[in-house]
Parts: structure tokens; C-alpha cells; sequence
């Protein structure tokens, strides 16, 4: 079952079915909330997250497009205006259906161009999200271009997902991928260790990956498994003390409640699209 309810300036679905409830605002067709049944909740939400028009959610996974970041030139256009990581997180989507079938809940959301796309420079996009809610998670973003002429970009599921302590975990499956270290002026590394441990903050885009990642949470006693499709980029980050301090939509300790990994295509993977093709990106979160 769900229900449209409000919370501040925004609306939002809560779902329940025998495997798990959840929760999604139609702006930015954000999901906030997954918990299987029996299981701690997976995903984070900030307790100051604002939830108002035009303003992007702190928390569950905002969906990052078309472009990851600041907006940056590329071969197919110059501009580098508009809000960072782009439109699709803070736009207004419609729920095209929405179905349970015992443990597992299907909606479907639709974000077509509007004035805001348009003033931005993609006047003929069509962008879907599928989501799957049950015993696992599945998302699928699709982008649309309806133009006719090819345009690159890039897409993210941003995920925050909810640790017991971020300084206590294991990240797996990246062992030899290279990255880019954002702490340490864009430097390129390459991952040497078997497991990530965060010791300080991190924004690191690892390119050229299709890797599944494993969260081994020791004091929760539980993993995180992410697997993706039609992405090349992982994103791992956590803002640490000194900038979470900043951050007004984050509470002072916030920070070690959660690490984002992220299924993407960012930087050298972004994503050229033809004329009249579609793009989908898939992600699929589970917990063992």
C-alpha cells in the first residue's frame, strides 16, 4: 500500500508491504527511506534536511543529473551554468504508477522538459525512474534525448547510506581502480588497499569500474552490497568533522551516521547519448 502525505513544503509517497516500508518526495523523485523488515534502516536522512521547493534533500539518495557537480564545458556545449549536480534532484516529477504485489512495490516517476530544463539548454529530454521496493532495492534512471542532436551526460544515484559509525566500516571491491582524490587538488591514485577505511574526508570518483561494493558494517553486523549496470564511475565520500561543521543541513555529528557510495558515470565516463536513444543507469542495494 501507499499514501501521499506532506512533510514542510514537499510531498511525498510513504510505502509498506511485507518486505519492507519506505519512503519518496516527488520532488527530485527522491527516495528517503528503505528498511527491510527486520533490519535496521539502509539509507540516511539528515534530522535537518530541508524540505522545501527548490531545495535538494540531505540524505536517501538524490538523483544526480544531467550533469555530477559544477556543470563543465564538453564538446557539445559551452555552457557551465545551473545549480550544482544538476536539474533533476530539486525538479517536481510525476508518479505515472505505482503497484504492490505482496512484498515488492514498482512506481514509476517521469521528469519531461519543462521551463526550467529549457532556460538550462535541454529543451528535448525525458527522464524516468523506475524503483523496486522490496526484500533489495533496485533503481533504474533513464535520460531521454529526444533532440536531434547527440548531448553528453553525466548521472548519479547519490546514496546515503546509514552506517553504525563511519570511521568503523569496510569498503570493498576496488581494490586496483584508479581515482581522483578531490582532497588532494584532483590528484590521480590508484587504490591500492584490499579494504577502504575513511580516516579523514573523502571524495574520491573511481573511473573505469564496474565493480560490486560490499559496506561491512562489524557493529550493525551487517553488509551493504551494491551492485550497478551501464555506470563506470563509483563515487565514495564523507564531508568528516571539519566540513560537516559547515554544511547547515547536517546536525555537528551527523557525519559518522553515514558514507555515500555512489553508482555513476562523472568526469571521463560521462555519457554521450545519440540522438533519439535512451541511457539507463541501474543500481541494486541489498543487505546480507
Amino acid at each position: 500500500m501507499h499514501q501521499i502525505t506532506k512533510q514542510g513544503e514537499l510531498e511525498k509517497l510513504q510505502i509498506k508491504n511485507q518486505a519492507c516500508s519506505a519512503e519518496l518526495f516527488l520532488q527530485g523523485a527522491h527516495l528517503t527511506a528503505w528498511q527491510p523488515k527486520d533490519q535496521k534502516p539502509v539509507l540516511f536522512l539528515s534530522k535537518k534536511s530541508a524540505f522545501q521547493q527548490g531545495k535538494a534533500i540531505r540524505g536517501g539518495v538524490p538523483l544526480i543529473a544531467p550533469w555530477f557537480g559544477a556543470r563543465t564545458a564538453n564538446p557539445l556545449d559551452e555552457r557551465t551554468d545551473g545549480p550544482s549536480h544538476g536539474f533533476a534532484r530539486t525538479s517536481l516529477w510525476q508518479l505515472v504508477d505505482a503497484t504492490t504485489l505482496g512484498d515488492t512495490t514498482k512506481l514509476v516517476l517521469l521528469l519531461t522538459a519543462n521551463e526550467n530544463t529549457t532556460s538550462l539548454g535541454y529543451i528535448d529530454c525525458e527522464l524516468t525512474l523506475e524503483v523496486e521496493l522490496g526484500h533489495k532495492l533496485s533503481l533504474r534512471l533513464s535520460f531521454r534525448n529526444q533532440s536531434a542532436k547527440p548531448v553528453y551526460i553525466e548521472d548519479a544515484f547519490h546514496s546515503y547510506l546509514a552506517v553504525s559509525d563511519v570511521r568503523e566500516i569496510e569498503i570493498s571491491g576496488l581494490k586496483g581502480t584508479t581515482y581522483f582524490d578531490k582532497t588532494d587538488d584532483m590528484k590521480e591514485k590508484v587504490q591500492e588497499e584490499e579494504k577502504i577505511v575513511l580516516k579523514g574526508e573523502t571524495d574520491r570518483p573511481y573511473i573505469d569500474t564496474t565493480s560490486k561494493i560490499a559496506i561491512e558494517d562489524r557493529v550493525w553486523q551487517r553488509t551493504i552490497n551494491i551492485e550497478k549496470s551501464n555506470s563506470l564511475t563509483t563515487v565514495v565520500w564523507n564531508p568528516w568533522q571539519k566540513l560537516a561543521a559547515k554544511m547547515t543541513d547536517l546536525e555537528a555529528e551527523e557525519w559518522k551516521d553515514f558514507v555515500c557510495v555512489e553508482s555513476a558515470n562523472a568526469l571521463k565516463n560521462k555519457i554521450r547519448i545519440e540522438s533519439g536513444s535512451v541511457h539507463t543507469l541501474e543500481t541494486t542495494i541489498s543487505v546480507t
